[in-house]
């Protein structure tokens, strides 16, 4: 701050600016990372994007049994939702020490991006 109390605004808006470029790296990070999730003991794989792609499905033999095919389907979504949770885990673990420097401000800051 400058004497008197007030904000040096040319040093908020190069913080503002900094958070902005780590947050677009971040974004493009977590956008390229593949995520595994597995369910039934590893006879259902599931390899998603940060950004949510599904890039892959694997299922063991052993897991498909024409006799029960809803509890294959059950692995699958299981799998897949395994996999979004590590994605979410990732981008918290990304973004939250960015977010966090927001502080009360949040949106308030009328930036783009914030």
């Amino acid at each position: 701050m400058r004497p008197g109390g007030q904000p040096n605004l040319q040093q908020m808006m190069k913080q503002a600016q900094k958070m902005q470029q780590q947050m677009v790296a971040a974004q493009a990070e977590l956008a390229e990372a593949e995520l595994t999730g597995t369910a039934g003991g590893g006879l259902v794989t599931a390899v998603v994007r940060g950004s949510g792609e599904v890039v892959s499905i694997k299922i063991d033999p052993k897991a498909v049994d024409p006799e029960d095919v809803e509890t294959l389907e059950d692995l699958v979504v299981a799998a897949l939702h395994n996999a979004a949770q590590a994605a979410k885990d990732l981008t918290e673990q990304k973004m939250g020490p960015l977010t966090a420097g927001l502080g009360g401000l949040g949106g308030g800051l009328g930036l783009p991006g914030f």
